[in-house]
């Protein structure tokens, strides 16, 4: 609304025609809202809005799957386009809500839903249309970019960073979805959609979130040049498509490691263009709400010239199967807790040995040699394969001398 009246004469030059809200679905009228929005526009019947043949645009901009989904199905089914920041919804429905709209000629804009304000479902769609994506990385959720900066800047512990996430607004009450990952999937699942035309479900991502990661992680990954960066990951494999969420060693001196606090960044691979990378606010009301009011400029435009649906034709998905973790081939940070007795290192490097893995450095905190007393042991390994990594991870978990679980982080270089 705020957008829509600051640029009214650009969207009516844009358009041709003004854009007017007609119905806002809300669930408490009584909430003080922004001074724009009339409250006679309010109502909490979803048939004052679908029942209305005059509305031409519908935003869904609620979230989760139900109603949302019920209400975007028959939007669509009474031919009227949809703009949507769900990503949960697309996540989990998207390429059978394409299918509806291309069969109604109608279109689903979504540009809301991955990056806030960073327009990289437009680069998928149209920027990169003539070339193929081969890869793609980066940050997509803004809580487990601002807790691990923090965590690392200033020392703050998981629950520390959260809590002081949860003040300023970037994390919710109950912060789940973002640390535990499961957000970082959902928009994942959407590029994929995009880039490699695959139709996936969120629950084969393999994901894993920062629950885990201590500050003694950040303290190793700065000792060897790395930070660490909760990433979301995604190439295509010809036969399969390899896709992973879960925290990530990067070099210091790249990008992506200087992109902290709530920002976002997305990088993209073609097979002719080479990497690009796209980095800006990826959360807010604001960033998101100007990807909105372009979906809602666009398909506008769309409608008024008489092709609707146009370039939601363009999307197409088919079933891929998500290539499995232990076939990935990389390098990985290893951290282990042992009792401090002779012949431990011994023994976890004939693990990795037997298993395949060598090791490329390995360095010790605490302990004397021979105390008895659980020290730290990392190891950075060359590239291995992550099922023999896990392997002989196992083993060492298993053996007398662990004295907690091991912990494994992936290297990107």
């Amino acid at each position: 609304m705020q957008l829509l009246r600051a640029n009214a004469e650009y969207v009516v030059r844009s358009v041709g025609a003004p854009i007017e809200i007609s119905h806002v679905l809300v669930r408490d009228p009584a909430k003080e809202r922004v001074p724009e929005l009339e409250r006679e526009r309010l109502t909490t019947d979803p048939e004052v809005l679908l029942g209305d043949a005059s509305v031409d645009v519908f935003v869904e901009v609620m979230g989760g799957v139900s109603p949302a989904k019920s209400y975007v199905e028959r939007a669509i089914d009474s031919k009227r386009s949809v703009v949507t920041a769900n990503k949960m919804l697309l996540a989990m429905h998207g390429p059978e809500l394409v299918e509806r709209a291309i069969a109604r000629r109608v279109d689903l804009a979504f540009e809301g839903s991955v990056g806030g304000g960073i327009p990289v479902i437009r680069v998928l769609r149209e920027a990169l249309a003539s070339d193929s994506v081969m890869r793609l990385s980066g940050i997509v959720n803004g809580t487990c970019n601002f807790v691990l900066t923090r965590m690392r800047a200033d020392g703050l512990s998981f629950d520390e960073a959260v809590r002081e996430a949860q003040a300023k607004g970037y994390a919710e009450a109950d912060p789940s979805l973002d640390v535990d990952g499961h957000d970082a999937a959902h928009k994942l699942v959407v590029l994929a959609m995009l880039a490699f035309g695959a139709r996936v479900e969120p629950h084969d991502v393999p994901t894993e979130g920062i629950r885990g990661i201590e500050p003694i992680d950040h303290r190793f990954a700065e000792r060897f040049g790395f930070v660490i960066k909760h990433l979301a990951f995604g190439s295509d494999r010809d036969t399969s498509v390899e896709l992973r969420v879960h925290p990530t060693l990067v070099r210091r001196d790249t990008a992506l490691a200087n992109v902290n606090g709530v920002l976002n960044a997305i990088s993209l691979e073609g097979r002719a263009l080479g990497p690009t990378l796209l980095s800006g606010r990826g959360a807010g009301d604001m960033p998101t709400a100007v990807s909105v009011v372009a979906d809602v400029l666009d398909v506008a435009r769309a409608r008024r010239s008489g092709v609707s649906g146009l370039a939601t034709r363009t999307i197409q998905v088919r079933h891929r199967p998500v290539s499995s973790l232990d076939e990935v081939f990389g390098r990985y940070y290893l951290r282990f807790q042992v009792h401090d007795r002779p012949g431990v290192l011994a023994r976890l490097a004939g693990a990795l040995g037997d298993a395949g893995v060598s090791i490329e450095q390995m360095v010790q905190e605490g302990g004397a040699g021979s105390s008895g007393v659980p020290v730290y042991i990392v190891l950075l390994t060359h590239e291995a394969r992550e099922g023999d990594v896990r392997r002989a991870m196992e083993a060492i978990s298993r053996s007398e001398v662990a004295a907690s679980a091991p912990k494994l982080i992936r290297i990107q270089d």
